[in-house]
């Protein structure tokens, strides 16, 4: 049985992603309402906004859940986030007195549409898995140049657009891109032909900084986390990419599960980065363990197909921490804002089916992946569905994220003025 037990039946699977200890913030519609916040409970969904509405849940500064977002609760601070927290976990115990008022406000996540759970402020997205960096680049470089110099001793990172972040369950549309191949004298525009899917966690920052703070202060400011997959034009990047990084390649879509786990729910499964062959320089130095011992998983789906898992790894494969990549963040003076969402880089393993992109797993399409059909598969074919999974479990309980789905869909057809 899960650590707390609810009043909310199905909460109290040992298999559920969202028992009493979890409580994620999701945004959500059903029956023709408008998106209103909720909070996932076993395979229920209670309505949060109504029942702010009602008096039965309130938050100091209040109302907060009305405007069919979070971003009013993150910035209402931490202290905040800790009463909510304690208040829900009240209401939906096992024996709590307004269980029978709430159980009218639980709608089945199965009748209900989810949304984006916050409003995207910003987007950052950072390169932060020495097994990721060490497989890519011992593909284009070499094993003796995989990692760049200046890898051991930075978080690197590129700002992304926070209008390509979508929810799962979003259809993503393959990307027309410049591509420019070895034999190629000129580039030429075509729909991306190595699409790939990147795994990532994405850390949502509740908080503003007006100057630069430590690890430590990072760590208070992060929110919660969602899943991520940050689809990428791997063709398109090879052409673009020198000397600015990715543009275009990583424009298309950022697919982020519906659900934000707290950071005070993943507080138990805290784990330490590795060790470190570089010394890190003092500002980046960590206060205690940084990550979390996350479970995490991929799966394919091809059109009429079956599902298969092609990958597993762990949030605790990272070199750097979302908290120590928010410091680096603010060192130049860069100030944060209530909605920014980093994402981790693809997280891989030291195995091969641990990596977390299929760039690593058919190595650049040499080695390409055999379904249970018998269909190969480098990149990604149009109908393909991702599904990316997580969960860190606990002893009969596991604090889940729910999936993180989006389909394939064939390029748009070239409107005449681009021929």
């Amino acid at each position: 049985m899960p650590f707390k037990t609810s009043w909310v039946a199905s909460a109290n699977s040992a298999r559920t992603d969202f028992p009493l200890d979890n409580l994620p913030y999701g945004v959500f519609s059903s029956a023709g309402a408008a998106p209103r916040c909720g909070v996932a409970i076993g395979d229920m969904i209670l309505d949060a906004a109504t029942a702010e509405t009602l008096g039965l849940l309130t938050l100091p500064g209040g109302p907060l859940l009305q405007a069919g977002s979070w971003n009013a609760v993150m910035a209402a601070g931490p202290a905040t986030w800790e009463a909510l927290r304690d208040r829900l976990g009240a209401l939906l115990a096992e024996g709590a007195p307004e269980a029978e008022a709430l159980a009218d406000l639980l709608v089945p996540q199965a009748e209900a549409t989810l949304h984006l759970p916050f409003t995207v402020t910003e987007y950052t997205d950072f390169y932060a898995s020495k097994n990721h960096a060490m497989n890519v680049g011992t593909m284009f470089r070499g094993p003796e140049n995989a990692l760049p110099p200046n890898w051991l001793s930075i978080p690197i990172g590129y700002n992304g657009r926070a209008s390509s972040v979508v929810v799962s369950g979003t259809d993503v549309v393959r990307p027309w891109g410049q591509l420019k191949g070895p034999n190629d004298d000129l580039p030429r525009f075509a729909p991306c032909a190595r699409f790939d899917l990147e795994l990532e966690m994405g850390a949502i920052v509740g908080q503003p900084s007006s100057g630069m703070v430590s690890v430590a202060e990072a760590d208070q400011m992060i929110f919660g986390y969602v899943l991520l997959n940050d689809w990428s034009a791997r063709d398109v990047q090879a052409w673009e990419y020198q000397p600015l990084g990715p543009f275009q390649a990583k424009a298309t879509a950022t697919t982020i599960s519906p659900w934000i786990v707290t950071r005070a729910a993943l507080e138990p499964f805290r784990t330490a980065t590795p060790e470190r062959e570089r010394p890190l320089l003092p500002y980046l130095s960590e206060p205690g363990p940084m990550l979390y011992d996350i479970a995490l998983e991929v799966s394919l789906t091809p059109e009429g197909g079956a599902e298969t898992v092609i990958a597993r790894t762990n949030y605790d494969q990272m070199y750097y921490s979302a908290a120590q990549q928010l410091c680096h963040h603010t060192t130049s003076g860069c100030s944060m804002r209530v909605g920014d969402l980093l994402g981790s880089g693809t997280i891989s393993g030291t195995t091969k089916d641990s990596r977390g992109s299929l760039l690593e797993l058919s190595w650049g399409g040499k080695e390409p992946l055999t379904l249970p059909d018998g269909t190969p598969r480098s990149f990604l074919e149009d109908g393909d569905t991702l599904t990316l999974r997580g969960a860190a479990q606990g002893d009969g309980y596991r604090i889940g994220f729910g999936a993180c789905t989006g389909k394939v869909l064939p390029a748009i057809d070239l409107p005449d003025w681009a021929h």
